[in-house]
């Protein structure tokens, strides 16, 4: 598994075969592919829909770290994750009435916050990116993870920074070639810190948020739980090699 993608999440199919489609992730942003990032889905997890619009109307974000997602009957049907965005309908008897790729459907208003548009999302601080993080402390690892399920660390970061209104590349070597460039002398909480091999001079192969205090917050490696540990005495602290800010101060 490379990456993942969540319900109500557009993809562009460029290719079928044998039951699976070749798919390109538009706000996945990678030096893979200028369209997205690529890769394969069972097309049975598809559904072709021509009106589908999260660009310029009134939006439902998942806030909390999952959220049932009931049917016309009221009646749950599906969980879905932190960061699910659906086109929303209204709102009535505490709940959200949603647009979902099948039909429609309703989200608890408590698991939920509403924006007019993807664009008035507003944007967080550091130590807002640091706090959305923080609610996924024990979480297991796991590898090409995007979803409240399971992160990897530059799957982390991404979600991390998207909740609060930031952009990103999916992957950690790319992470690393945009945003503001900090001296690691300056670093602030929700900077991202990169990891090199080589004791930080070769490849990079780790990204987490800075917590602050000397500490990282991220998803470390399979058989590990998301953490906040100091970097003092430890190989993150050997192998540091840059840090970027997405936030604005």
């Amino acid at each position: 598994m490379q990456t993942q993608v969540l319900f109500g999440q557009e993809v562009l199919v460029t290719e079928e075969r044998r039951g699976w489609a070749h798919v390109l992730i538009p706000n996945q942003p990678t030096s893979q592919n200028s369209g997205g990032y690529p890769g394969w889905i069972p097309i049975e997890q598809l559904i072709k829909h021509e009106n589908w619009n999260l660009d310029g109307d009134p939006i439902v974000v998942v806030t909390s770290k999952k959220a049932f997602l009931y049917d016309e009957n009221s009646e749950p049907f599906m969980e879905l994750c932190f960061q699910t965005i659906l086109p929303y309908q209204k709102e009535q008897n505490g709940k959200a009435f949603v647009q979902t790729p099948g039909g429609a459907g309703s989200i608890n208003v408590e698991n939920i916050l509403i924006y007019e548009s993807l664009n008035t999302i507003p944007k967080g601080s550091g130590k807002e990116i640091v706090a959305t993080g923080e609610q996924f402390l024990h979480l297991p690892y796991l590898w090409g993870g995007m979803s409240s399920y399971g992160y990897d660390c530059s799957g982390f970061c991404y979600l991390m920074c998207k909740a609060n209104g930031y952009d990103i590349p999916r992957d950690a070597h790319d992470q690393a070639k945009v945003g503001m460039a900090v001296n690691l002398s300056e670093i602030k909480p929700g900077d991202l810190l990169f990891f090199a091999k080589d004791m930080g001079k070769g490849r990079i192969h780790h990204v987490g948020i800075y917590y602050g205090q000397g500490k990282l917050l991220h998803s470390p490696y399979t058989g590990k739980t998301i953490e906040i540990i100091p970097l003092k005495g430890t190989k993150y602290e050997t192998e540091l090699c840059l840090a970027r800010r997405f936030w604005i101060e």
